[in-house]
This record gives structure tokens, sequence and C-alpha cells, in this order.
């Protein structure tokens, strides 16, 4: 039998300050960029809305919303764990309505992994807290990469048991109002979400004739924009790359029936893939541009699903 141990690299942690040396401008900004594999670890669909947001006198690390529209803070911490981040965490999550609260670092200490656990179980069924810890490693001469470690999370069973949860906070109502506006309009001009009702999340997506393949709307703070998302294969994710890749083979001439650029996201390391079009003029916060921002949504839907749709229907899968 062939010995392939010279083809087994030895992973090495080594001590994440040697990787990011300033933690606001370096791990902060990273983390930013790189949203999804902490998602992908918590398993929370998560999206960065601002990074260092003001806070009073003070500033969160990353303000952001999960699928469900609801906010989400990430304190970090590349040290050990003290009072002043915990007491920061909380800070956070009161003032800004947060629903969960993310604390990353390099040091847990076993006192604040307990109180993070006391606080998943005393806490309604709408709060949640993680504590993750972050360590960097690298094979070889290869780039170093962070690795999480979930230490601690919300217990599914005790926050059965918690309190109702709160009332929708002034964000919900923006967005079901927004989705209102939007879908009225939309009936107006085609058949395209004719059966789908307003939500508060900030998206809604309509079915494009596959399992687990949608055509979607998303509206964030600032920013508003349309999508495929393709997720057929839940296990191996391969049909979703074949799926994204015979539509690729069309790039050209789908984005000239479009009648502009898309962006192709195969999202190599990801199981899913999506092909998305996102428009800065303004998002849910701009209420006073709304109609334009619903107006330009509603026509590069029906042009992104005339050019997408009848390709999409002869994939073979």
């Amino acid at each position: 039998m062939e010995d392939h141990k010279d083809n087994i690299g030895r992973l090495e942690i080594v001590p994440i300050r040697k990787v990011f040396s300033k933690e606001a401008q370096h791990f902060t900004t990273w983390m930013e960029h790189h949203i999804e594999d902490l998602s992908e670890r918590l398993n929370i669909e998560l999206s960065v809305v601002q990074r260092e947001k003001e806070v009073g006198e003070f500033n969160v690390d990353l303000f952001c919303e999960d699928k469900d529209g609801h906010a989400v803070i990430i304190e970090n911490q590349l040290g050990r764990t003290d009072h002043d981040h915990l007491g920061k965490l909380l800070t956070y999550l009161v003032n800004l309505e947060a629903s969960t609260a993310i604390w990353v670092t390099s040091d847990p200490r076993p006192e604040h992994q307990k109180v993070i656990d006391w606080l998943n179980e005393a806490t309604g069924a709408d709060i949640s807290f993680y504590l993750v810890k972050v360590e960097a490693t690298k094979i070889g001469d290869s780039p170093y990469a962070p690795l999480f470690t979930v230490l601690a999370a919300p217990d599914k069973q005790s926050k059965e048991t918690g309190k109702t949860k709160k009332e929708m906070a002034a964000r919900h109502y923006l967005r079901r109002e927004f989705w209102e506006s939007l879908l009225q309009k939309s009936k107006e001009k085609t058949k395209l979400f004719s059966n789908i009702s307003p939500s508060t999340s900030n998206w809604i997506g309509m079915g494009a004739g596959k399992s687990g393949v949608s055509f979607s709307y998303m509206i964030l703070m600032d920013w508003a924009g349309i999508e495929l998302y393709i997720d057929y294969d839940h296990d191996t994710g391969k049909k979703n790359k074949e799926i994204f890749d015979e539509l690729y083979k069309q790039k050209d001439l789908i984005e000239k029936e479009f009648g502009d650029a898309l962006d192709w996201e195969r999202l190599d390391d990801k199981r899913a893939c999506r092909i998305q079009k996102k428009y800065s003029q303004g998002g849910l916060l701009n209420k006073e541009i709304w109609p334009k921002i619903q107006d330009e949504l509603l026509e590069a839907m029906i042009r992104f699903h005339k050019a997408i749709k009848p390709r999409l229907e002869i994939i073979k899968i």
C-alpha cells in the first residue's frame, strides 16, 4: 500500500494576535467581509448592516440582521474575556433592540461562559446569546484561517418555556409596509409574486419551478436588490453548482436580455449559489424614495425572470 504520510499536512494553531494585530481595523473588518463563515458555524444567516455603529458614546463592532430581519450585534475581543466587554454586549443588545448577541473572543473565561449560559436560560424565546472562541490555523505555508468554536448557545427547550416574544420592532412594520406597497404595484404590472404575502423579513421570494430555487426581492437598510437563489441540493450542493454552471454558460445572453450586468456568485466554498443584482440608490431607511426603489425593483424582476426562467426550465438535473 502506498504511503501517504508525506501528503498529510500538520494543522498549526497560532496566536490570533499574530494574524490580526489590531482588533477593530483588522479582525472586525475581516469579519465584515467574511460574515458567512461565522453564519455557517452558528447556522444563522447574517447580513452586515454597519461596522462600528454608534451606540451613544460606544461603538458596536458589527451590527447585523438575520434572515428574518431581527437585529444581531457582534462584539469582538481578541484577548481574555472581561466584564467591560460583557457590559458592552448587554448595552448594545438593549439599546439596539437586538434579538441576538454574539461574543467572539480568543480567550474565553469559564466564568463568562457560565454567564452566557445563564442569560440564555433566563431570557425569553426572543433573545439569544452566543459565546464563540476564535483561533487562527494554518497548514504548512497556507494562509491563516480562523477557526470558530461555539462554547455557549441558546437551548431550544429552555427557550420554549421563556417569555412570549416582544411585539415586532418598528423596522418590522416598515418592512411589511414596504412589501405591501411593492406587491400591490406588482399586481398591476405582472403575475409574478401574485400569491406572495407581505412579511416582516428583509426578503420575499417565489418559487422558480425547482425545489429550493427561488426568485427573491431584498430590502436592507440602505440598499435593495433581486436575486435567483439556488439551493436545490441540500446534501452535497453538487447539483446547485451544476444548475449555476448551466446558466453561467449563457451569461452574456442573459445579461443582454436583462439589460445590465449581474453578480454571478458560485460560492465554491458554500452549498448554495446565487445570481444577484443590487441597487444602491436607497433602502428601507429612505422612505421618501420607496416608490422609486420599488419601481426599479419591479422592472428589474420582470426582465430578470424573463431572461432566466425559460433557461432554468430546460436544465436537466
